[in-house]
């Protein structure tokens, strides 16, 4: 019987924007080059998993400027491989402080089918958490989008010092909802991360593919949209 339900944030509850696909694609163009939106949205999926293996293996935010910039040039380069293109390291790199620059200013959005969603859980009386690798304070930011009035914690990775998959961010979630494994389901983006993670401490594991972007995985439950998610609770 599911007693909480644990939700990532980043492209699960909420969005950027304008998104990173829309901030690469402005300024790729102030270069002369033209890309689909779709094109890079992929590229970026692609870079995540690069981005997402190498945190695992060591934090990025502990290395040196040097490996810290190796590691962020694979999102441009991987942009332009995906449209058979390629650029200097000079150029990558003054595409990448463009982005930089101009993602101060970037806002989260929630997704339409959040709120509707996170009501119906507390309706059922379900505990909820939020589990996030987002290295910010969230709790400003859930009062901003009013998400907070319906989860009953947060957990980020800065507060257990891991991220995920690893085990530390989810055990955090089960203690403070007070529920054993077998009482939880995480809902999540991302494969490696979310499913592989939860699945890891005995949690269920439901992935969120919003884009149809992940048509391999067929090993565990999955949905377009979080209006589904309830059939797996």
């Amino acid at each position: 019987m599911t007693k909480a339900v644990f939700f990532d944030w980043f492209n699960t509850l909420a969005h950027y924007e304008p998104s990173r696909a829309e901030l690469y694609q402005r300024a790729f163009g102030e270069f002369g080059f033209e890309l689909g939106l779709n094109s890079i949205e992929y590229a970026l999926m692609e870079a995540d998993r690069y981005y997402f293996a190498e945190n695992a293996r060591s934090p990025v935010a502990k290395r040196s400027a040097e490996e810290q910039a190796r590691v962020f040039a694979r999102y441009p380069r991987t942009i332009l491989a995906r449209a058979g293109l390629s650029a200097s390291d000079d150029l990558l790199w003054q595409v990448l402080e463009l982005v930089f620059k101009r993602f101060e200013k970037v806002t989260f959005v929630l997704f339409d089918d959040v709120l509707p969603v996170l009501e119906g859980l507390k309706q059922k009386k379900l505990t909820t958490g939020l589990l996030t690798n987002i290295a910010a304070d969230m709790s400003a930011v859930c009062h901003r989008l009013g998400v907070d009035a319906y989860l009953d914690f947060v957990v980020t990775s800065e507060e257990v010092g891991a991220n995920k998959p690893a085990p530390p961010i989810f055990l955090a979630a089960l203690k403070k909802a007070e529920v054993d494994a077998s009482e939880a389901v995480h809902v999540g983006d991302q494969y490696e991360l979310d499913v592989l993670g939860a699945r890891g401490v005995g949690i269920t594991a439901v992935l969120l593919d919003r884009n149809g972007s992940h048509p391999e995985v067929s090993d565990c439950p999955k949905i377009r949209r979080l209006s589904e998610l309830p059939q797996y609770l």
